[in-house]
């Protein structure tokens, strides 16, 4: 190996060359993304089915659909939401299932159920992806132009312009409505000249006609011919004849030689009968911004798009477009912000931590050339990890840059450990020449191998992980296992090319200068190992059982969560209004919520949604929500701001329902099906017990402390005015129940005849009635109706009209009737508030026919701490493993493993000490430090021989010669990674309790390593390992 490297070394050290410089390249090219890009494994199905009242809809449409969607290969749950006249069924799959499949077969499913549905029942299916929310939003906004023209703008100019940006998925408008032409007819002409809506809708219609009839060849010319009827304009729909003349004699015509007769008085034009004006379609939904009416365009991303690259390109592109003067064009939220934040803090916890371990190495070493050797390996290997992240179609997001920031340490521990050994063989005066310094880096090959596996490996049982944990980490874990390879590589084969060729005696002497510090280190360390190894079943006894203990009780009181709480610099205040409230009322509610948010002093703007929301979804015209983006720079913390937003609201805005999310955590809520992190799902079959439950368990669980905007689940509609046919009195006017509802169906809300082209834009024409005949319920059972032979009626000769109270929308989760009572928690953790939801709702004794069952993040989270339980346990299988094949003494396994886990009770101390969550990142940390500590753990046992017995002279010299790596090794994980648990930055939430955790692992682990492993080998002592004959 040593002559391999020394007659090598010029292309070894070219090849490494060339790989980072690969590897700046394909950083260059790497997308930049909030989060990993995650196969979601769930597909929503939204239908439409006209007006029909929930219980209709549930039976005729929801329930079949439902049946059919539950034979699709792979479906494990099916949950759907019924309202008046649209529903939402959504289906979960498995996690790893192909979703393009899974898309597929569910769309072949409702094509097979279709037939035996309803007509007029309509259907869209989509994946649940992260493009549902958009990358960047823009609102229009303008003094003088009304919010039909600023959307004519954002389709015509905007939209276009947009979509052909690279990365970008789609570019969704919304506010106001489009434009179209209303044909307001006057009902009482109508009715005395015989003419029914159904005929005016019939003349309209046939006003779009173009139609090819042939070619014809003349005069060395092709021609196409065409018959066009195309109104242009308004005055060409007023000329439109709707009642024809009396039919001509039979061959007469300008064919049979006759003139064509005069027009018949009895022609009537549709002028006559309507007032025609342009106008827009029928809209039950208000967008602001700022307080304002605007139009606000959405920029979804694609999957695998550039974020921060597509925000640059839209900046670009809106810069080029030629909008009016009056017209005003702001972000009213950008993720590149947060992307470019986030990305930031770790760069910028990288270079610090860096420039920590260089201190640290010139602290111990105090040579120049050895700080150059690692300040150039460090930045080479994170390169070439970049050129495996674009092989592995990775980009730079969170969890990549994460799992980079904490490689960092361990990147410059294998530069470190190397260089340590060689200067320590250079001051002995074993290595002196190129050939000796390369020696003495062999000598560390099956230490360097033995410490790198033991972190490599742990990330192993990560592939067996499931859901958002799994997406997440197995990102994480990627960057790390390929920064650890390629810093394997450049450890054992580049650096020691390199110092061979840079070290001189004067690094020798330079190093001297610090043997102050270890001469005292060691004293110390000789000290306290003396009195430990002197007793050490006394000194392993209370040490293991201080920590266990102490481990254990950490672990009871240590506060638990799902994902770590992060900063967004923006978040979401979903509300509901009182059931039905008239938009109107709705608007004038809300402009009093907009002046407790435009008079908080940390908010920067603001845009609402009512009857839309943000991500979609099925929406009534009573809700809706905001995106609150705040201030950057100095501010009180996120939470604190949506606390004292909500409490406000709810202190003076009564009657409005609040929930308050960050957009990130919405955005995961509604990928995976659980946006809350307490749901009480209740089963029943009886809907009377079913919402007396709901409304206990929402009453009860509301007066937990710090159990906040608790939801019971029964979402009402809204009225409805109930007209009610009487048969009877319908046949004796010759009128059937399909034309009575269309003629009113037409009179109010409206019939879309035709589309008239004006310019790029076809503009609806929708027949209906005046709005002075239909702006009140009162007024539906006047309007009047023509019967098929022309005689004229109104609604109340016919049928009866009420007021039918609010309709409650139906919920069911595997066909199963059930309301979800959710809620979210502020000031307390999920575990300890959970704990105590569980009790008040099992206190309730609530009836045996309702079955209660927990869903939301939280059981996400029990999942995923099962998960990361087994992952844990497997590591250490592994490490034990790894132990065994390295020195082959059971012993010496048995004492590591428990060296091992006093590390990490000490994690759990140390999460505990913090207030830190033990959530789903901390877990990964404590995984983590497992490889770290056993890392440390190979070092000191590489110094013993495994086939001598184990004596306290060998185990001193052992440590005094481990002393200086051990620390250097600790000392520089833990400044490494020190900017991340600090948590400074914006972005840093998510690595935050990872960074902790390793940190307060791998300081407990230096003694552990120095003074309890040597006792616990002592104590642990097994037969030493036969030595292997050379000759065999």
């Amino acid at each position: 190996m040593i002559g391999a490297l020394r007659d090598h070394a010029r292309a070894i050290v070219l090849a490494a060359i060339l790989l980072t410089l690969a590897g700046i390249g394909a950083a260059l090219r790497l997308p930049v993304s909030l989060f990993p890009h995650i196969d979601y494994p769930r597909v929503v199905v939204s239908v439409e089915a006209g007006d029909r009242e929930p219980a209709q809809m549930a039976a005729e449409i929801t329930r079949p659909i439902e049946i059919a969607l539950r034979q699709v290969p792979g479906v494990t749950r099916i949950r759907s939401t019924t309202s008046r006249g649209s529903a939402e069924v959504g289906l979960n799959f498995a996690w790893g299932d192909d979703m393009v499949a899974g898309t597929l077969a569910t769309q072949g499913a409702l094509a097979t159920a279709l037939p035996d549905l309803p007509p007029g029942t309509r259907f869209s299916v989509r994946r649940s992806d992260p493009t549902i929310f958009p990358v960047l939003g823009i609102a229009l906004t303008s003094k003088s132009l009304d919010p039909a023209t600023l959307r004519q703008i954002a389709e015509l100019q905007i939209r276009p312009a947009l979509s052909s940006v690279a990365g970008v998925a789609g570019v969704d408008v919304l506010g106001s409505a489009p434009r179209e032409i209303a044909v307001d007819l006057d009902p009482g002409r109508l009715q005395a000249l015989g003419i029914s809506l159904s005929d005016v809708a019939t003349a309209v219609g046939r006003a779009s006609m173009v139609r090819g009839v042939g070619r014809v060849e003349d005069r060395h010319r092709l021609y196409l011919v065409l018959v066009e009827n195309r109104a242009t304009s308004i005055e060409d729909i007023g000329k439109l004849p709707v009642k024809a003349a009396s039919a001509p004699p039979a061959g007469a015509g300008p064919l049979a030689g006759q003139p064509m007769p005069p027009p018949s008085a009895s022609v009537v034009t549709l002028g006559q009968i309507a007032s025609i004006h342009p106008a827009t379609a029928p809209n039950f939904t208000r967008v602001t911004s700022g307080g304002r009416d605007a139009i606000l365009v959405n920029v979804r991303q694609s999957l695998t798009g550039d974020s921060v690259a597509i925000v640059r390109a839209v900046d670009a592109r809106l810069a080029q477009i030629h909008l009016p003067p009056t017209v005003s064009v702001t972000p009213f939220y950008d993720q590149s912000e947060l992307v470019t934040g986030a990305a930031n803090a770790v760069r910028d916890a990288i270079l610090l931590g860096a420039l920590l371990a260089g201190l640290v190495l010139f602290l111990f070493l105090r040579s120049f050339r050895l700080m150059a050797i690692t300040g150039i390996a460090l930045p080479a290997v994170l390169a070439a990890t970049c050129l495996l992240l674009l092989a592995l179609n990775m980009g730079f997001n969170m969890m990549t840059l994460g799992g980079m920031a904490a490689a960092v340490g361990l990147v410059v521990d294998d530069a470190v450990v190397m260089l340590e050994h060689m200067m320590r063989r250079m001051q002995e005066g074993a290595a002196r020449d190129r050939d000796s310094l390369l020696a003495a880096a062999a000598e560390m090959g099956k230490p360097l191998y033995g410490s790198s596996l033991a972190t490599i490996i742990i990330f192993l049982p990560l592939a067996f992980v499931s859901g958002v944990t799994g997406g997440f980490f197995k990102a994480l874990a990627l960057t790390m296992a390929a920064a650890l390879i390629l810093s394997l590589l450049y450890a054992r084969f580049v650096i020691p090319l390199v110092a061979a060729a840079w070290l001189r005696p004067k690094d020798v002497e330079a190093a001297g200068k610090a043997d102050r510090l270890m001469q005292r280190l060691e004293r110390g360390h000789d000290w306290a190992e003396r009195r430990t190894l002197g007793r050490p079943r006394l000194f392993v006894g209370i040490v293991a059982i201080a920590m266990l203990g102490l481990g254990y009780l950490a672990w009871t009181k240590v506060p638990s969560g799902f994902m770590p709480a992060m900063d967004e610099g923006g978040f979401v205040l979903d509300y509901k209004a009182q059931p039905g409230a008239a938009l109107s009322d709705t608007d004038r509610i809300l402009r009093q919520v907009e002046q407790i948010i435009t008079a908080t002093p940390e908010v920067a703007s603001y845009s609402r949604r009512t009857g839309v929301q943000l991500g979609g979804g099925l929406t009534e015209a009573d809700e809706g929500d905001y995106f609150i983006r705040l201030k950057g720079g100095s501010r009180r913390p996120i939470d604190a701001v949506m606390t004292d937003i909500r409490t406000q609201i709810e202190a003076k805005v009564p009657g409005l329902q609040i929930e308050t999310i960050q957009l990130m955590e919405d955005l995961i809520g509604d990928l995976t099906a659980v946006p809350q992190p307490i749901e009480v799902k209740l089963f029943s079959d009886d809907p009377v017990a079913l919402n007396a439950a709901a409304k206990r368990v929402g009453d009860a669980i509301g007066k937990i402390p710090g159990v906040v905007e608790v939801v019971n689940g029964l979402r009402v509609a809204g009225d409805a005015i109930d007209i009610r046919v009487r048969p009877g009195a319908l046949a004796q006017q010759g009128m059937d129940a399909d034309a009575f509802a269309s003629q009113i169906e037409g009179l109010i809300g409206g019939t879309e005849a035709t589309r008239m082209r004006a310019g790029e834009q076809l503009l609806a024409v929708r027949v209906r009635a005046p709005a002075d005949l239909r702006q009140r319920a009162a007024q539906i059972a006047q309007l009047p109706l023509v019967a098929p032979d022309g005689h004229g009626l109104t609604v109340g000769q016919v049928a009866d009209v009420g007021v039918q109270a609010g309709q409650q929308q139906l919920t069911r989760e595997d066909l199963a009737p059930f309301v979800a009572v959710t809620a979210r928690l502020e000031g307390r953790d999920l575990g300890s508030g959970m704990k105590d939801v569980r009790k008040t709702v099992g206190d309730l004794r609530l009836p045996g026919s309702v079955r209660v069952d927990y869903g939301g993040l939280y059981a996400e989270q029990q999942k995923s701490f099962a998960d990361l339980s087994m992952v844990f346990a497997a590591a250490l299988l592994l490490t034990a493993l790894l132990l065994t094949i390295l020195f082959e003494r059971i012993a010496w396994t048995l004492a590591a493993i428990l060296t091992v886990l006093l590390s990490a009770a000490a994690v759990l101390i140390g999460l505990w000490v913090t207030g830190i969550e033990l959530n789903i990142s901390a877990l990964m940390g404590l995984t983590m430090v497992v490889g770290m500590v056993t890392e440390l753990v190979i070092f000191y046992l590489a110094e013993l021989d495994p086939a001598a017995s184990v004596g306290e002279d060998a185990l001193r010299e052992a440590g005094r010669k481990r002393l200086r790596p051990i620390l250097m090794s600790a000392l520089i994980a833990v400044l490494t990674l020190s900017p991340l648990a600090l948590g400074l930055s914006r972005g840093a939430g998510l690595q935050q309790p990872l960074a902790t955790a390793i940190i307060f692992g791998l300081t407990a682990a230096v003694p552990l390593v120095l003074l309890f492993l040597p006792g616990a080998l002592l104590i642990f002592g097994d037969k030493p390992r036969p030595a292997r004959d050379a000759a065999a």
